[in-house]
């Protein structure tokens, strides 16, 4: 036998307050309602769920593992109903993004603070994820929209590029390098660098650059993410190489910028699930964020079809 949402809600409420009076306060209804509707839960479930001893309510083993499991249950049902009654008052809803861990520094706050001005009832959540996560997270329905700095290629992805993303030089304030207006190649033979990972884009696109001029870099450290790599500028271990589009927010305004001599561009694409219609939430951000306006961003001119 089964137990209906009704039941369950019951249910939760004797475990909550620990008596049937107090579930009847929870639910506003009647003591001898919810005594009726719990004793005919047992019946159809066939377990005892509450003994009385001494005048007292106590949950049974088998309701406490019943509750436990119930829990998660009532918390998805709590966000199925908030999401249902924002789109019946077409006031809410809710838009899922992720994006290149860099990404959501810089160019996703600002777009997510421009779609919110005028959009101020979504929620929306933004995770920054590896290239295997992104995809898994949208061909799975888990994500809406994928902002990246990789490609994203799967057959179920519809893709296009939305800008171009630079490599630039993240300086201290009194750097010598601080004297020129652009910075090239040449000109970092010898300095101290931190550097990523080799297998994330921006580390093969820096190490590119290194390798089309013949220079051996010097590393004095790797990190993972580009704000640990800002936060060891400031602190004075060396200079990072970072895409652009990680400081567009502002962040790290006591650190000096400059643009690399270097013809590498870090392609920015926006991808979502080609079977299924994007919401108009996510068409409406997609089509913000390609419209974003700021002196950093480079559009793309051409792209493929498929605009959502």
């Amino acid at each position: 036998m089964h137990m209906n949402l009704r039941q369950l809600e019951v249910f939760r409420a004797i475990m909550i307050s620990g008596s049937v009076s107090g579930a009847a306060q929870l639910l506003h209804v009647s003591q001898p309602a919810v005594s009726r509707l719990i004793a005919y839960t047992e019946q159809r479930l066939e377990l005892v769920l509450f003994e009385r001893i001494k005048g007292r309510l106590y949950a049974t083993k088998e309701a406490r593992q019943l509750f436990g499991e119930s829990e998660s249950i009532y918390q998805n049902l709590q966000r199925f109903n908030e999401l249902a009654h924002g789109l019946s008052r077409q006031a809410g809803g809710a838009l899922r993004i992720v994006c290149s861990p860099s990404l959501a520094h810089g160019l996703l706050p600002l777009a997510i603070a421009a779609f919110a001005r005028v959009y101020p009832d979504v929620r929306i959540t933004l995770a920054g994820l590896q290239l295997s996560d992104l995809v898994d997270r949208v061909t799975t329905q888990r994500a809406d929209l994928a902002v990246a700095m990789v490609p994203l290629q799967h057959p179920h992805l519809q893709v296009h590029n939305v800008f171009r993303n630079r490599v630039v030089a993240v300086l201290p304030p009194g750097h010598r390098l601080l004297r020129k207006a652009r910075i090239a190649v040449s000109d970092l033979r010898g300095e101290r660098l931190i550097g990523y990972h080799p297998d994330t884009p921006l580390q093969q696109a820096i190490q590119q650059m290194f390798d089309a001029k013949k220079i051996l870099p010097t590393r004095v450290a790797e990190v993972e993410q580009i704000h640990v790599a800002c936060a060891m500028v400031q602190l004075g271990v060396g200079i990072a190489l970072i895409d652009e589009l990680a400081v567009l927010n502002g962040a790290w305004s006591t650190l000096e910028i400059r643009p690399i001599v270097a013809p590498i561009d870090l392609q920015v694409r926006l991808g979502y699930l080609r079977s299924e219609p994007l919401s108009g939430l996510a068409q409406t951000f997609g089509g913000m964020l390609e419209n974003l306006e700021h002196p950093a961003l480079h559009r793309v001119v051409a792209r493929p079809a498929g605009k959502p």
